[in-house]
């Protein structure tokens, strides 16, 4: 715990067999009190493997439910073990599992109620090896959407968050997308809610075991991106109102 707060950290995992010990090894156990797995029905060994480690939350997905979906799940089951601050950390180990203290901190402190860890902040995506065209696609996506939001966030697309247990009783995650715009649409929608979102500097790993979309995902994703950040745009402008954005 930190402050009396309770710390849950999530992992989204999809065939992470290979990293997931790696990952779970560097969480710092002296802050986060649970973890949870969700497993988005595998082909390998992934649950085999988080039951070797100890992990006592387990959740199983017969079926695909897609990145999204598998969110969904991940901050559900948070809440019902009564987490006051979610972590959500890819189990792919791209991203450091020590970072999670700094990012706890911040929330528990009171001083921002969600956090990003960023590639972009000091260099850290191309020192890792992130693909040139994955980074100029970054920043291309993230430049029309601070401007699109009226935010000046420096990443929009990092798999490592954390939030406080407030914003969801504000944003309703079931609204969201079940594939990987359901990032972008929760962060229009804590937004959208009125809240603010720091960053921290993170480095990051790119490697054959870690994972990662291709070129034809990537292309849909972005234009998902787009049409997330002119939703947005057009509801501040009282122009529409999608049903991911409507404030509980």
């Amino acid at each position: 715990m930190i402050l009396n707060k309770k710390v849950v950290v999530v992992l989204p995992a999809y065939n992470a067999a290979l990293t997931l010990e790696k990952t779970y090894n560097e969480i710092p156990f002296n802050i986060v009190d649970e973890v949870v797995l969700v497993d988005d029905s595998s082909k390998d060994n992934t649950i085999e493997e988080a039951k070797r480690l100890g992990i006592k939350h387990i959740v199983k997905h017969a079926q695909n439910r897609g990145y999204g979906g598998n969110q969904k799940s991940c901050y559900t089951k948070a809440l019902e073990l009564d987490a006051d601050i979610v972590v959500m950390l890819h189990p792919d180990y791209q991203y450091t599992p020590k970072l999670i203290e700094a990012m706890c901190y911040i929330i528990a402190q009171d001083l921002y109620p969600v956090v990003y860890a960023s590639r972009i902040l000091g260099n850290g995506a191309l020192k890792g090896g992130m693909p040139v065209y994955k980074y100029i696609f970054n920043r291309i996506l993230t430049l029309g959407q601070n401007l699109l939001l009226g935010q000046k966030l420096s990443e929009y697309h990092t798999g490592y968050r954390a939030f406080s247990k407030e914003i969801f009783t504000k944003i309703n995650i079931e609204e969201n997308s079940d594939d990987f715009v359901y990032d972008n649409e929760m962060t229009a929608q804590i937004f959208y809610a009125g809240y603010s979102i720091a960053e921290v500097t993170c480095p990051t790993k790119y490697f054959p075991e870690a994972s990662s979309i291709n070129f034809q995902r990537s292309v849909k994703y972005g234009l998902g991106v787009i049409r997330v950040s002119l939703q947005y745009r057009a509801a501040k402008w009282g122009l529409i109102k999608p049903s991911y954005l409507q404030v509980k």
